[in-house]
């Protein structure tokens, strides 16, 4: 599906999302030793199982018919069965009654949710966010890092090339920042955060504003994100429009 028409309906737009996402996984994935990122029919399944970059979701596909639902489950079970995985997410759109059914008759319980959230980008796209005289560039892998308050050296052999990092400073201190990943037109936006002494200055959005403003440079021609239910108003001020919920479900416990 090309970028005009994907943006037509959110389940296109939703889609184009998710098909970023696992690029941007795919990308960490040949960097992260024993990390890996399986490509199977109406299944993605990523296993990414030591150190602070650990990280195991699995999305299915929307919309397949009985026997498709009925394989990619056990493709996915099967795929962390044979890793070792027994505490995993499966991600599913909520519009898709059918897998949800395939999988809570399995014995999959809802764990946690967000919203998946999307929007086309052109030549203005950003500028009134960007230019709010907040101080936002291109910030250091480090300093990304620091803002977050994640463990230094996470991802630090990823390919620097494949992020595009935008960082918000108060009085030349970062304390906001958020990353985008391109993939075939589409600017995922990922990891946006700010300091709690730093928050209600504008400087989140100041980020994204960059981001957006830096994707469209690159032509990037939609962009995608996933957001907690607090911050979906926020998003949605930057010309984001909701897109559904993404539910994960995780699997029955292990009998002993």
């Amino acid at each position: 599906m090309n970028a005009a028409s994907a943006v037509d309906t959110d389940l296109g737009l939703y889609r184009r999302g998710i098909e970023t996402a696992v690029a941007c996984w795919t990308s960490y994935a040949r960097v992260i030793p024993g990390a890996d990122v399986h490509r199977l029919p109406h299944v993605d399944v990523a296993a990414f199982t030591d150190g602070p970059e650990r990280d195991v979701n699995a999305v299915l596909a929307h919309g397949l018919g009985a026997q498709e639902r009925r394989d990619a489950v056990d493709a996915l079970v099967t795929t962390y069965a044979d890793a070792g995985i027994t505490s995993y997410a499966a991600w599913v759109h909520e519009t898709d009654t059918a897998m949800l059914a395939e999988l809570t008759g399995r014995g999959f319980v809802h764990q946690e949710t967000t919203w998946a959230m999307g929007r086309s980008l052109d030549s203005e796209t950003g500028a009134s966010h960007a230019d709010v005289g907040a101080d936002v560039e291109a910030g250091t892998w480090a300093e990304y890092l620091r803002v977050l308050e994640l463990p230094p050296g996470l991802l630090e052999r990823a390919d620097p090339g494949d992020f595009h990092l935008a960082l918000g400073r108060l009085d030349g201190d970062p304390v906001a920042t958020g990353t985008a990943f391109d993939h075939d037109g589409d600017a995922g936006v990922y990891n946006v955060g700010t300091l709690e002494r730093a928050r209600r200055r504008g400087l989140g959005s100041a980020v994204v504003g960059v981001l957006l403003r830096d994707a469209v440079a690159r032509g990037a021609r939609t962009a995608t994100l996933q957001s907690t239910g607090m911050a979906r108003g926020v998003y949605a001020r930057q010309g984001f429009r909701d897109l559904g919920r993404i539910l994960e479900l995780a699997p029955p416990p292990a009998r002993p």
